[in-house]
């Protein structure tokens, strides 16, 4: 065995037999190793380094001309083989940044380190635990078959060299390749030998078929139960689920858990029998029928979003929504949307999926079936849905008013003030003993009563009614929080809507239909529609959804020799707010008529001009439509403007002897 002394400043020479070749395969054995006693570097330059490394590794090293220098010192006083020099040698030059690559046989490039990665370092094509830790840099191809490249790569930037430049990723077959000194790629081998595992490993699933309880509603219970720090101890890799299909608990979790999910859900799956009972809740205000439907509508949401989310894989203390279930087919389409559990429920908050709800219209009630809890619930929410909607009486009065040259609209030609569609005022003087005029605005004197006739009113002096103005309706109703009320004054023509051809009788006889034709008749109501759906605010306030028509008959039009009306239609569609008691007025709906006469001798050149005058009158009318609406109170004032109508009524007294109550002397109020 050969040994060498390494000393700086003094280099031995070194025997022909250490830079010989290694023998071939089928040559004598070789020859031991060359043993090197000891080195001794104190503060050594880097090409007495540079140097020494290629007299132990017979090979030539090419550098460029400028490397990072620094002083060496490496002190090794033991015995130890050439190859380990070597490792020391080329990891005190990775340590100060300098890379060593080979070159084939015969030659070492030596480089910046940063520089290594591009100069094919040597690349290890086997395991990196089977070599001695060193600084050597050295490349190696890691392939995953569990981890992904993309996730597991970002976290092992704390572990390399950032001046070898970083992985190189290869997403397409999960692979990375690293370039680092052997010792990190061990600690990097390690690691992924640990890591690189079936999420799975440590898992093992487990049926628990139910015998009495529901599986979804037993996973519910199970993540109800679940939570806080028992959620910590079984870990995020447990998961529960229900298969109502089967009526099993599906468990994957650790086999050490499987003792504590056995006894939970031994427990839980018992033979209970619920608590249920029949009650019956009579309404007030609502219809039977439609708090039936929302009850049930909620109910059937509810439990169908609860059992969507026992149906998905749960782990414990997680929060399953139904807001990824796939609709069913058999959805009612006008149903509101079921309502998606966004966190735990409250257990005295949740329906159970026994409870029933029928309405029974005889005596507008509903009948409810379930628990104690169920019946809990549904009373509380139809005491909140069986209240009275607030009431509003609508006067109207519609009037037509034929214009003048200078009136553009029938406000105009009545004198009227008008802010945003309200009533204010009259550009006149005002007369009667309880209405007062205060620049030009209509306010009540002392002793008014709280309603008065809208059509009095609007009939004083201060709207002159003049030749040019017919009140045409004085309609007045009462209607509810958001339904409508319809007002509708004028006629029903009938007018043929189709013929059918009746050629079959044709050919004499007491049945022969000589026309060849059986004409369909339908009823068209012509005149003056009113629509108003009010929306009642909590203040007093009114907002109508006002909507008008006007049908007129223009004259008439011949078709298939039956003469048909010719209409003529106005529609207009208004929404205001307006306080109780205020007048809304609107016009706009305005018609140009022609007319022209003559003397009876008209049509006779000359005589008709002696004996008569022709005329022809050009006209223009215009509806205008006041319309108050008064919000009920549900007291005695809300009768006084109906009684107070009763007063010039012929028929006075025999409306109230048909209003008062048996035994009373009094009208009921």
């Amino acid at each position: 065995m050969l040994r060498l002394t390494l000393l700086v400043g003094l280099l031995l020479p070194l025997p022909a037999a250490f830079a010989q070749t290694p023998p071939a395969a089928n040559s004598a054995p070789a020859a031991p190793e060359v043993m090197i006693d000891q080195i001794k570097l104190a503060d050594a330059p880097l090409d007495t380094v540079l140097q020494l490394l290629e007299q132990l590794t017979g090979r030539v090293i090419i550098r460029p001309a400028t490397l990072p220098t620094a002083n060496y010192t490496l002190v090794i006083t033991r015995p130890m083989p050439k190859s380990e020099a070597i490792l020391a040698l080329e990891t005190a030059l990775a340590m100060n940044q300098v890379g060593v690559a080979p070159m084939g046989d015969s030659f070492l490039k030596v480089v910046a380190l940063p520089s290594l990665r591009t100069e094919v370092p040597r690349m290890l094509l086997g395991r990196a635990a089977d070599l001695p830790s060193s600084g050597t840099v050295m490349a190696k191809v890691f392939q995953f078959d569990f981890l992904r490249a993309n996730e597991f790569v970002p976290q092992l930037a704390q572990l390399l060299n950032p001046q070898l430049g970083g992985p190189i990723l290869f997403e397409k077959t999960n692979a990375v390749m690293i370039t680092d000194s052997v010792s990190t790629l061990q600690r990097i081998e390690a690691l992924v030998a640990e890591l690189d595992k079936p999420v799975t490993a440590n898992l093992a699933p487990k049926f628990y078929q139910l015998r009495f309880a529901k599986a979804s509603v037993l996973v519910n219970q199970l993540r109800t139960t679940l939570q806080g720090v028992v959620q910590t101890q079984l870990g995020s890799a447990t998961t529960y689920s229900a298969d109502d299909r089967t009526n099993q608990v599906i468990l994957i979790s650790d086999p050490r858990q499987h003792a504590f999910f056995d006894d939970l859900i031994r427990q839980l799956d018992v033979k209970a029998d619920p608590n249920t009972r029949n009650e019956v809740i009579y309404l007030r205000h609502a219809a039977a029928k439609d708090v039936a439907s929302l009850i049930s509508q909620l109910v059937s949401g509810q439990n169908k979003a609860s059992s969507t989310a026992g149906q998905q894989s749960v782990r414990p203390g997680s929060v399953a929504t139904a807001a990824n279930a796939a609709p069913t087919a058999n959805a009612v389409a006008s149903a509101p949307a079921a309502p998606v559990v966004t966190g735990l429920m409250d257990s005295t908050t949740e329906f159970s999926s026994m409870v029933t709800v029928l309405p029974d219209e005889r005596s507008n009630a509903v009948v409810i079936s379930g628990t104690v809890d169920d019946i809990r619930i549904i009373r509380e929410l139809v005491e909140k849905i069986d209240v009275l909607l607030a009431q509003v009486r609508i006067e109207v009065v519609i009037a037509e008013v034929t214009l003048s040259d200078e009136a553009s609209t029938g406000i105009e030609e009545l004198g009227l003030r008008i802010q945003g569609d309200k009533l204010v005022g009259f550009n006149a003087a005002l007369a009667g003993p309880s209405i007062a005029a205060n620049n030009g605005t209509i306010t009540r004197g002392p002793g008014t009563s709280g309603g008065r006739d809208l059509a009095a009113e609007i009939s004083i002096q201060a709207t002159p009614r003049k030749g040019n103005t017919n009140i045409l309706s004085v309609p007045a109703i009462v209607t509810t929080h958001n339904k409508e009320a319809r007002f509708f004054v004028g006629e029903s023509r009938p007018v043929i809507s189709s013929y059918l051809s009746d050629g079959a009788n044709m050919g004499g006889g007491a049945t022969a239909s000589f026309g060849g034709y059986r004409s369909t008749v339908a009823q068209q109501e012509i005149g003056i529609e009113l629509k108003v759906k009010p929306l009642i605010g909590n203040d007093g306030s009114v907002q109508l959804d006002i909507k008008q028509k006007v049908e007129d008959v223009l004259g008439n039009i011949t078709i298939d020799n039956n003469p048909q009306p010719r209409i003529g239609k106005r529609e207009t569609e208004s929404f205001v707010s307006v306080k109780s008691g205020e007048i809304v007025v609107l016009g706009g709906l305005q018609r140009d008529s022609q007319s022209r006469s003559t003397s009876r001798l008209g049509p006779i050149p000359i005589l008709g001009d002696l004996f008569g005058s022709r005329r022809r009158e050009k006209g223009r009318t215009d509806l205008v439509f006041f319309v108050r609406p008064y919000v009920l109170q549900n007291s005695e004032a809300d009768n006084a403007e109906p009684m107070s109508r009763l007063e010039g009524n012929p028929q006075k007294e025999a409306v109230l002897r048909a209003l008062r109550p048996a035994g009373s002397s009094s009208p009921s109020p």
